[in-house]
């Protein structure tokens, strides 16, 4: 196999991207990783990077985001190599096309349409979507998007056409009536037999109101439980650890004697 001299870093934005291209077309050729991949073999990668991009930003941590960010342009790059190699697209295709789109949706700034808000903006790009060609609002809605994700994109483009609460205070009495419905067929006081599938779908009408309401007043339901699950795993870390510099097995401990070391991590690590 030749060895190949790499192209230089660049300053400049469209060099960056050609030595990108270069540096993928050259190991699509010869490297023997590379040259076996196919969309679908990438696919699962992809998710991955997408998933650690995503921990990344939660984390605050920009120089991973960065490298998160320019794994992901790569496998951009990977998929429209692919694509050109059966004459299907390329990415000149792919960077006019997204160009295209961009300009088509936002009439306000190049064209004559006026908006007076980021609601007018949401949800004329819904109504140039439906024109385009797509038979439903939620038709753009991956299937395979993780559930909590996906209420919160079906609600902001049910939104973006109009269908939404007026107010908070409604979304809240929403989130109010499906609790007390839940508590109903979940039967909490008595502790009788429960309706297994009917309580299923009662806790789901409440976790999509609670998205419903998450969203009027700014918060992401997805980040926020997921900030959530990040701060049990640390305070449970910190018992493990605790328990351990001890000479204590967590199996062995009752539970008020392992919240004596959550309470500790509640005020240490919010130090």
């Amino acid at each position: 196999m030749a060895n190949h001299i790499p192209p230089a870093a660049a300053s400049d934005p469209s060099a960056a991207f050609l030595r990108l291209l270069t540096v993928l077309d050259t190991l699509r050729t010869d490297c023997p990783w590379d040259k076996k991949q196919t969309m679908e073999t990438l696919r699962h990668l992809t998710i991955e990077e997408t998933y650690e991009l995503s921990d990344a930003i939660l984390e605050g941590d920009l120089i991973e985001v960065k490298k998160e960010l320019g794994d992901l342009l790569m496998h951009l790059v990977f998929y429209a190599r692919i694509a050109s190699e059966t004459n299907d697209f390329t990415i000149v295709d792919v960077l006019n096309s997204v160009c295209e789109k961009l300009i088509s949706r936002h009439p306000h700034i190049y064209g004559d349409v006026e908006v007076e808000n980021e609601a007018d903006v949401k949800r004329n790009w819904e109504r140039l979507k439906l024109k385009e060609g797509n038979k439903s609002v939620l038709g753009g809605v991956p299937v395979s998007l993780p559930a909590l994700v996906k209420a919160s994109r079906i609600q902001e483009k049910a939104r973006g056409i109009g269908f939404d609460w007026d107010n908070k205070q409604q979304v809240w009495e929403k989130v109010e009536e499906e609790l007390a419905e839940f508590k109903q067929e979940f039967n909490v006081e008595d502790h009788v037999a429960v309706d297994q599938e009917k309580a299923e779908a009662e806790f789901g009408d409440l976790l999509f109101s609670l998205v419903n309401y998450a969203r009027f007043i700014g918060i992401n339901p997805e980040n926020a439980l997921e900030k959530t699950n990040k701060k049990f795993i640390k305070r449970f870390q910190y018992i493990e650890t605790k328990a351990a510099e001890n000479g204590q097995a967590l199996q062995d401990m009752t539970l008020a004697e392992m919240d004596v070391y959550w309470n500790e991590a509640k005020t240490i690590l919010a130090q």
